[in-house]
């Protein structure tokens, strides 16, 4: 049953139409993820369905009783409340009824009142326990730890927190307030992500799979998608596609989709060219009526049924040279301690040695440290104990989180020639390639979008080409189509690479090793392995404590053995992602062949010869094709 319905939804801001004609419905526990670039309408579609915004066309229908929370970008809370008393405001009712079974106890006491109290308090208390009163504290505190916020930090003043934490703890609140049984309240997501460590996003996977209500959310990060969502709507173009599955499904459905709209795109203009061409040549000669019917029949066709070019957004196009080789040995330290207090350093780190071509991910809780230790190994921060170096011929470029390298009183075409004098055609057309493009080029840094900035300074560090790259959460601001852009030219990247992120799809494509800073123990642990590696130590850790993952420095041998399994790796995966879109366009081929075969027949049955001889062309097309992609799903396959 659909709790929201949404029938022909358009929306503009005079005088760009932003989406029109958007038709969607959300069911009792729908996971849904709403998916697109940046800028075309997503935030806008949340809130038309929340009710907080009028559409200029078409109309959202919501069930009776249905209760809505919505969490908009850069959410923050304002009062004097502390954390905990903000999260306590939700539960009121509850706390009303808590303080009244406080007052009939006392009552209780008194002789004169006992059986009075007694009657009421019966009642009142398997209503307070059926409404959670007993639970609701723990609940609170599940939520608040659960999304980064340990019990020292639950008195803090909402005006103390920074704007991640307010964020943070705007969603805590609304978890808690939708937290309904019955499964009739809808949660509308703008990147719920956004300010999450890694523990607390698992953290918010599991809460969500196991929560009764639906789910409409805006995020990027793809593998939280991968393991929460059901189905996804796409907002493309001004209009709404609709895909069943989770991300990953989305992205093979999308590539389906496409290919298939692009050959019916095709044949039918082939189909035209050659009605076209009839009438052309026999318009004036002995075929005039024939060739009159065909026009008149391909107007009609044009009018009615013509297919438009389908069409794909527009991607950055990057890459990242490294002509300068490094030595062979890229980081190294010896009791490095990393932090500001030699009284309370952030933590010690074992001895590293990172090798060139390796890419390792630096992990930890927000505030753990991160960029902290990034400062130090570029010498902007010193250690408080120990020392790490720098191997020979390097050439470092830093991708800083914040992006304080960006003047914002710049021009983005001033910066990008502060970087390399070039010519001002060749520094227009290098800047097209990070959508920036026309006018966008006089465009202040200060006036700039995050996820613009990030392309700025994406576009910075290609100029560099370095040959040591170290990323402090470079896919932040990015929307989904260029962190899988990015995520490439990463795995190209013939240099080594330190990587800042929460995104796991990232750290489980490029990662090497795992450093994982542990605020709790005050060290950094380093894992000689992938993410899927480390999960699955992580995981049979907790089923036997007292299994350890791997700890130390690595050989040369093992080094070389983890870079050929790496490179085997990927090879085996690209190999299988080939095989299965190979499988999918022969089953297309397939079909489209049995059709073909049934018009054929068709045609034969009602003696039309040039509609044998034209079907009998693309027949031919279409099974030279199938062959040639069979013999190469026979070559890979093997």
């Amino acid at each position: 049953m659909s709790i929201v319905i949404a029938d022909r939804v358009a929306k503009s801001f005079d005088p760009q139409d932003i989406f029109w004609d958007v038709s969607c419905s959300i069911a009792h526990g729908d996971r849904i993820a709403l998916v697109g670039r940046n800028g075309t309408g997503k935030t806008t579609l949340l809130r038309i369905l929340a009710g907080l915004e009028p559409p200029t066309g078409g109309r959202v229908q919501r069930a009776k009783g249905l209760s809505i929370g919505y969490l908009p970008q850069g959410a923050t809370l304002a009062g004097d409340h502390t954390l905990w008393q903000e999260m306590m405001t939700v539960f009121e009712p509850l706390r009303t009824l808590e303080a009244r079974l406080y007052a009939l106890e006392a009552e209780m006491a008194n002789p004169d009142r006992t059986e009075a109290a007694l009657e009421d308090y019966g009642p009142l208390r398997e209503r307070f326990e059926h409404l959670g009163g007993y639970t609701y504290q723990d609940r609170a505190k599940h939520v608040l730890m659960g999304l980064g916020f340990p019990p020292e930090e639950h008195d803090m003043p909402l005006a103390h927190l920074s704007g991640g934490q307010q964020t943070r703890a705007f969603l805590a609140r609304l978890l808690l307030e939708f937290a309904d049984p019955s499964g009739r309240s809808l949660l509308l997501l703008d990147e719920p992500t956004n300010h999450l460590d890694l523990q607390a996003i698992e953290w918010l996977e599991g809460y969500l799979n196991s929560w009764e209500g639906a789910v409409v959310m805006v995020a990027h990060d793809r593998y939280f998608l991968d393991q929460v969502v059901r189905k996804v709507w796409e907002l493309a173009f001004g209009q709404l596609e609709i895909y069943s599955g989770n991300y990953s499904h989305y992205v093979q459905q999308r590539a389906e989709r496409y290919e298939r709209h692009l050959k019916e795109y095709r044949a039918q203009q082939e189909f035209i060219a050659k009605e076209e061409d009839y009438i052309q040549r026999y318009m004036a000669g002995q075929r005039t009526r024939q060739a009159q019917g065909r026009l008149k029949r391909l107007e009609r066709f044009k009018r009615d049924e013509v297919l438009d070019r389908p069409r794909q957004e527009k991607s950055i196009r990057l890459q990242f040279q490294a002509p300068l080789r490094s030595g062979d040995r890229v980081i190294w330290s010896q009791d490095l301690v990393v932090g500001y207090n030699p009284v309370a350093p952030l933590f010690h780190c074992p001895d590293l040695d990172l090798r060139r071509g390796e890419c390792v991910a630096l992990l930890g809780p927000n505030g753990s440290g991160k960029t902290t230790f990034l400062k130090t190994v570029l010498a902007q921060v010193e250690p408080l104990s120990g020392y790490v170096r720098l191997g020979a011929s390097l050439k470092l470029g830093y991708f800083a989180q914040v992006h304080t390298d960006l003047d914002p009183e710049k021009s983005v075409l001033d910066t990008i020639l502060e970087v390399k004098n070039l010519p001002l055609g060749e520094a227009r057309s290098f800047l097209a390639r990070f959508l920036f493009s026309g006018d966008d080029v006089f465009k202040r840094i200060g006036d700039l979008s995050g996820g613009e900035r990030s392309r700025m300074a994406l576009a910075k560090l290609v100029l560099l080409r370095a040959n040591f790259l170290l990323l402090d959460e470079p896919t932040n601001h990015l929307d989904i189509d260029s962190q899988e852009v990015l995520e490439e030219v990463l795995d190209d990247f013939p240099g080594t690479i330190v990587l800042v992120t929460h995104d796991r799809y990232l750290v489980d494509r490029l990662a090497t090793q795992l450093w994982i800073i542990e605020p709790q123990e005050g060290a950094m642990e380093v894992f000689p392995g992938t993410w899927a590696e480390y999960t699955e130590a992580r995981e049979r850790e907790e089923q036997a404590p007292q299994a350890r993952p791997l700890k130390g420095k690595w050989s040369e041998e093992q080094r070389h053995t983890r870079r050929e399994e790496q490179r085997a790796r990927r090879a085996e995966e690209s190999r299988q992602q080939q095989v299965a879109e190979l499988e999918v366009e022969i089953h297309h081929l397939e079909e489209q062949l049995r059709a073909l075969e049934a018009d054929i027949a068709a045609a034969s049955s009602a003696q039309e010869a040039m509609r044998i001889h034209e079907l009998g062309m693309i027949y031919d097309e279409l099974e030279a094709q199938l062959q040639e992609r069979l013999d190469r799903w026979a070559e890979l396959a093997r």
